[in-house]
């Protein structure tokens, strides 16, 4: 599943902030074949303009679940924006937490880090089982509140979305979709052309983590920041790698 969403991510390379041309609202993040390969070819970034559209697995044109043709492309948009999301966050934050952790040259940023003497996926491994567990269950109750928008992600809504989270009355309305109510203000060609940077920049993202977690577990495999970021000897793809032997 993950290939198939990089795959469609590679529709177009990744930009800070691109001079996007108007885009229409009803294309900005669309779920139709058609109307994707416009945006993509419409991407003034360099695969944008010299590739154009690219889907070598035929995202495009498959059916997850019954879902359809064009739920399966409204789902796996809605995929890439929330892969994007994480992959910018989890980026700016192993940059905060990566700085004079250790000595020598792994020095990214003149300020110190979270937890002196660990590494940003150390800091992860020291983290006892049960905070990593409130962790999840946060994630997996904002996952669950995102999934009763209406209209969904898969039938017509718009991708990326998340609603509101409303209390019982009027003022208890927390909108982590737009915290500040800077979009209130927006026209709708502001709006469509500030999704299409967050899509951008989350792809740019996503090759930005896998580059620091592939060259901090295999020293030299990213040529660009050899000797920057500190190795890591666990396994990020092992999350609670060590955490259960409290129960043996």
């Amino acid at each position: 599943m993950q290939a198939v969403v990089i795959a469609l991510a590679l529709g177009s390379a990744a930009a800070f902030q691109p001079s996007t041309p108007a885009v229409s609202t009803s294309s900005a993040l669309a779920a139709t074949k058609d109307e994707v390969v416009a945006l993509a070819e419409a991407n003034p970034d360099f695969l944008g303009k010299s590739i154009g559209f690219w889907d070598p697995l035929g995202a495009l044109d498959t059916n997850f679940w019954g879902l359809g043709n064009e739920g399966t492309i409204g789902y796996l948009r809605h995929a890439e924006i929330k892969h994007g999301r994480v992959a910018m966050a989890a980026f700016l934050g192993y940059l905060v937490q990566s700085t004079p952790l250790v000595s020598g040259p792994h020095k990214l940023l003149p300020f110190k880090g979270y937890t002196p003497g660990l590494t940003p996926p150390e800091q992860w491994d020291a983290i006892p089982l049960y905070g990593k567990l409130q962790i999840f269950v946060l994630i997996g109750m904002l996952e669950s509140y995102g999934e009763i928008l209406d209209p969904h992600y898969c039938n017509g809504g718009l991708p990326g979305y998340y609603p509101p989270i409303k209390g019982k009355r009027p003022e208890l309305v927390f909108n982590l979709y737009d915290p500040f109510g800077f979009f209130k203000e927006n026209s709708e060609e502001k709006k469509a052309r500030g999704r299409l940077v967050e899509v951008n920049n989350g792809r740019l993202a996503m090759f930005g983590i896998l580059s620091l977690l592939s060259e901090g577990t295999v020293p030299g495999s990213v040529p660009a920041l050899k000797g920057l970021i500190p190795p890591y000897s666990g396994n990020c793809m092992i999350p609670f790698e060590g955490d259960f032997t409290i129960f043996s």
